[in-house]
């Protein structure tokens, strides 16, 4: 059976550094998500809890407070793309015909995560992954991409200005400037890891974020007057064998599973990129939006830099990236993040994005990677 499939609601809570509890903020992200779905909880035939640093049990628990109703919970956890897998899930449940409604539910603190994490690695075997810490890979690849192409600092820090000017109007976002930001202040925060600086680094913090997809007639019941949204692609692919394959401490593997992926979701979709309006990807620094540039089809291999330096990436632009601030600025709690892009891109398509609206937006393509690593990505369209 393959049905189709549609997002009838979604909610979060806000991404923060401080955070409140992982149950208050799944709570309040589901309730928001039911809500703006127009559905109670009685009537989701499968939950799926995404989440990376929490306890064994902590799901199942935190969807008490929903209530008792039997419906099937399931965890899911595949690093930053655990949200976006949790997304899947419940959207095959409904293609395959499981059930008729579904929901996924994110959370995570991934600053009290990254601490008990640190605290069990003193005790494990040394790894390369204990010495060379995501920022530092992501480094290498800036570093080098700067050797092979003469891409400068200066194009980073736009792309991450773009960003933060982007979550200055989405009030879910952890960095929300009063001012637009510029280039200059940027580079001008404290360094990471050269060429990247803190403000060019993915927020850490937490929250929550929730997404219902149902099929079509019931998405039809509970339009109340808004376009319909359909998930017309999901695709999910590993990694596999290139030549000069690094196998320890792969953060986002080679640069071709982001292309494979994206090409079997062009397929499947039916378009291509010259369809696509926004998009959404594993930003955690600017080197990684540069590169998904070119690899997803926006442009030529070396072309990305020209993207940057004439604004097509922003709100505005020809292809719009990151138009919720991206885990730059919007922030990356892990557990969460892949079901926050769906939030922004289904209120793009709805056009309710007020000050971020894409103008005429039909298409949105949504990518998360996941340390392993695996590649999710979604199509979602306005249908007419």
């Amino acid at each position: 059976m393959s049905r189709d499939v549609y997002v009838a609601g979604v909610g979060m809570h806000p991404f923060m550094r401080n955070a409140p509890s992982g149950r208050d903020m799944y709570f309040t992200a589901a309730m928001e998500t039911m809500k703006d779905a127009g559905i109670k909880f009685q009537e989701v035939g499968a939950l799926y809890n995404g989440y990376i640093g929490g306890e064994m049990m902590e799901g199942v628990t935190f969807a008490k407070d929903l209530g008792l109703t039997n419906v099937p919970i399931v965890h899911v956890e595949n690093a930053s793309a655990t949200g976006s897998c949790a997304f899947r899930e419940a959207v095959n449940a409904v293609k395959g015909g499981e059930c008729d409604i579904a929901m996924a539910v994110g959370y995570d603190d991934m600053i009290k995560h990254t601490r008990k994490r640190a605290i069990m690695a003193m005790a494990d075997k040394p790894k390369i992954e204990q010495t060379i810490l995501p920022a530092a890979f992501f480094a290498m690849w800036a570093t080098r991409r700067m050797h092979e192409a003469g891409t400068t600092v200066e194009t980073f820090a736009k792309i991450a200005a773009k960003n933060w000017n982007h979550a200055r109007f989405n009030k879910y976002a952890q960095r929300q400037a009063a001012n637009i930001v510029t280039p200059e202040e940027i580079l001008a925060s404290n360094e990471v890891s050269y060429p990247h600086t803190t403000k060019m680094a993915c927020a850490a913090g937490g929250g929550a974020a929730g997404a219902v997809v149902v099929t079509k007639e019931i998405a039809q019941r509970l339009a109340n007057g808004r376009p319909l949204v359909k998930v017309t692609g999901s695709q999910a692919k590993s990694e596999h064998y290139t030549d000069g394959h690094v196998f320890l401490g792969a953060v986002i593997g080679p640069e071709d599973l982001t292309r494979v992926t994206t090409q079997a979701l062009y397929e499947e979709a039916g378009i291509g990129p010259d369809d696509v309006d926004l998009v959404h990807v594993h930003d955690a620094f600017p080197i990684e939006e540069l590169m998904y540039y070119e690899l997803m089809g926006f442009c030529g291999k070396g072309e990305g830099d020209r993207m940057v330096a004439d604004g097509e990436t922003s709100i505005g632009g020809r292809i719009p990236f990151s138009t919720d601030g991206g885990l730059t600025a919007r922030g990356h709690p892990g557990g969460p993040t892949g079901l926050a892009q769906v939030w922004d891109a289904v209120t793009q398509l709805r056009g309710e994005a007020d000050k971020r609206q894409v103008e005429g937006a039909q298409n949105a393509m949504i990518h998360m990677m996941g340390a392993g690593s695996i590649c999710i990505m979604h199509m979602l369209q306005k249908e007419a």
